[in-house]
C-alpha cells in the first residue's frame, strides 16, 4: 500500500447510510440562513452542497465563534473565476474562505471550505490521511443540497468517511473487548494527533457529547466490518485483527501524523489568498492549535508570501511540527 490511498472498500451499509442522512438532516438554527445564502452567491451553479460541522455546531450557537462549512461543489472550473484558486483547491484541496453576513442586529462569521464533489468521496474512502474522513465520520449537518442526486452523493461520502474511520481505527487498537465510546475515543486520538492540534481531551469530550450518534453509526456500520471486529454485545466490540496487520496499521497512522504537520502548514500557508487578514488568521490558529506563539510584523502582513519560508522555519524551530 502506498502512502497515497487506501483500498478502495466495498459500498458502505444501506443501515449506515439511512442512520447518517437522519443525522445530517436535523433542524439547525435559522441564523445560519445568511450565511449559506452568501456562499450560494459566490459559488452559484457550481455548488452542490453545504454541509455544517465544527464546534458551532456542537454548540448550536453560530454567533458563538466562527461557524464551519463544506462547501461542495461539482468542479472548481464551474466555482472560480480565477485560475490561480482552481489550481491551489486542486493541488491540495480544500481552498478555505471567510465571509461575514449579518442576521438582524447579529454579525455572523464563516470560514468555509471548497471542495469538488470527487475530491470529497475520494477524501471520506481512499485518502490516506485522515483529514477528511475523519471530519465526516463526526456529526454534521447537510444543510443545503442543490439537488437529491447530490444529497444522496453526499450521504454515501458521509457513510464511506464513517467506514474509513472504524476500519483504520480498529486495525490501530490493542486486542481484547472495548465499547463504541472508547473505540471512537482512540480513533479521535489519533486523528487529532494527525493534524496541527492541541486540544487535550478533545477526543472524549466530542464523544461523550454525540456518544448517542456514535453508538448508532457503530452498529449500523458493523455488517460491513464483520472480517476487522465481532459484535460481542450491545454497543461492545472486539476487534479481530492480526499482529502483523495492527503493526501495520500503527506505522499508518505514525505516517499521518508526520504528513499531517507538513499538510497543516501548508493549508494555513495558502490560506493566506483566501482569508482577509489570512497572517493573523494563521498566526491565531497555530497558536490555538499547537500553542506556538508567531508575532505578525507590519512586513509580514504587506508580504506574506516572501515571508512564508521564515514563518515556516519559525514553526520547526519551535516545535509546532513534531
Amino acid at each position: 500500500m502506498s502512502a497515497a490511498s487506501l483500498p478502495v472498500e466495498d459500498s458502505p451499509p444501506d443501515g449506515l447510510v439511512s442512520e447518517v442522512a437522519l443525522q445530517s438532516a436535523r433542524s439547525v438554527p435559522e441564523e445560519l440562513s445568511p450565511l449559506v445564502e452568501s456562499i450560494r452567491e459566490r459559488l452559484g451553479g457550481s455548488l452542490e452542497g453545504v454541509i455544517l460541522y465544527g464546534s458551532c455546531l456542537h454548540k448550536n450557537d453560530p454567533t458563538d465563534g466562527i461557524v464551519d462549512f463544506y462547501a461542495v461543489v461539482d468542479r472548481y472550473e464551474n466555482a472560480y473565476r480565477r485560475r490561480l484558486y482552481r489550481f491551489a483547491n486542486a493541488l491540495l484541496p480544500p481552498n478555505v474562505f471567510y465571509l461575514e453576513a449579518d442576521h438582524g442586529h447579529t454579525r455572523l462569521r464563516t470560514k468555509y471550505a471548497v471542495i469538488s464533489m470527487d475530491d470529497f468521496e475520494k477524501g471520506t474512502s481512499t485518502w490516506f490521511h485522515s483529514y477528511i474522513w475523519a471530519r465526516f465520520a463526526q456529526p454534521a449537518r447537510l444543510i443545503y443540497a442543490r439537488d437529491e442526486g447530490s444529497r444522496a452523493r453526499i450521504h454515501d461520502g458521509m457513510a464511506r468517511a464513517v467506514m474509513t474511520f472504524l476500519r483504520e481505527t480498529l486495525s490501530a487498537v490493542p486486542d481484547g473487548e472495548l465499547d463504541a465510546r472508547t473505540l471512537w475515543i482512540e480513533g479521535l486520538t489519533l486523528a487529532y494527533a494527525a493534524e496541527l492540534r492541541a486540544e487535550k481531551d478533545r477526543a472524549r469530550v466530542l464523544t461523550d457529547l454525540n456518544l448517542d450518534d456514535y453508538q448508532r453509526l457503530t452498529e449500523r456500520a458493523a455488517p460491513g466490518l464483520g472480517h476487522r471486529m465481532q459484535v460481542v454485545r450491545d454497543a461492545w466490540y472486539r476487534p479481530t485483527v492480526s499482529p502483523r496487520d495492527r503493526r501495520r496499521a500503527i506505522r499508518r497512522w505514525r505516517l499521518r501524523r508526520w504528513q499531517g504537520r507538513m499538510l497543516s502548514i501548508l493549508r494555513l500557508m495558502k490560506a493566506v489568498f483566501t482569508f482577509e487578514n489570512g497572517v493573523d488568521y494563521i498566526a491565531w490558529k497555530v497558536s490555538r492549535h499547537s500553542g506556538v506563539v508567531i508575532e505578525v510584523t507590519p512586513s509580514m502582513r504587506r508580504h506574506p508570501i516572501l515571508n512564508g519560508p521564515r514563518v515556516l522555519w519559525r514553526l520547526l524551530r519551535a516545535g509546532a511540527l513534531r
